[in-house]
């Protein structure tokens, strides 16, 4: 539940902004864009986009719902946030994206094949999608 996250110190209230919203789902789309270029010619980063991609409209649903991730693991607090909103596989899609992007960054480079770096820009599409539908339906008045 958000009181957990809250009382975890994963996330602080944060009063809703609409442009703090649209501007994170901007990102997305844009991360979305250039993870699509330069999949040719460079898998890992490509796939590190297409996450940044789905965490950015992440962050775009916790905006929308008044909170901001905090602490030293923000990553975690929006997939965790995130988790509260998305269908079960779909959550687990996003922290395994969390998980992969993680080693491809910091433990060993070229480790993403160009099927996985073409799976990740299909399920943050997808992701992104359905985010975008939760901050449709539930936009404040």
């Amino acid at each position: 539940m958000i009181d957990d996250l809250e009382r975890d110190g994963l996330i602080r209230v944060l009063p809703y902004d609409r442009k703090k919203v649209v501007d994170a789902m901007a990102h997305a789309q844009r991360d979305l864009a250039t993870a699509r270029t330069i999949l040719s010619s460079d898998r890992d980063w490509a796939y590190t986009i297409a996450y940044n991609a789905v965490l950015q409209a992440g962050r775009a649903l916790m905006f929308s719902k008044g909170y901001r991730p905090d602490g030293a693991n923000q990553h975690i607090s929006v997939v965790k946030f995130a988790e509260l909103f998305l269908d079960n596989s779909d959550a687990i899609v996003f922290d395994r994206m969390r998980r992969k992007r993680h080693s491809s960054v910091y433990d060993q480079a070229g480790t993403v094949s160009e099927t996985e770096a073409e799976s990740a820009i299909r399920h943050a599409e997808d992701l992104i999608r359905k985010i975008d539908i939760i901050l449709e339906d539930h936009e404040p008045d």
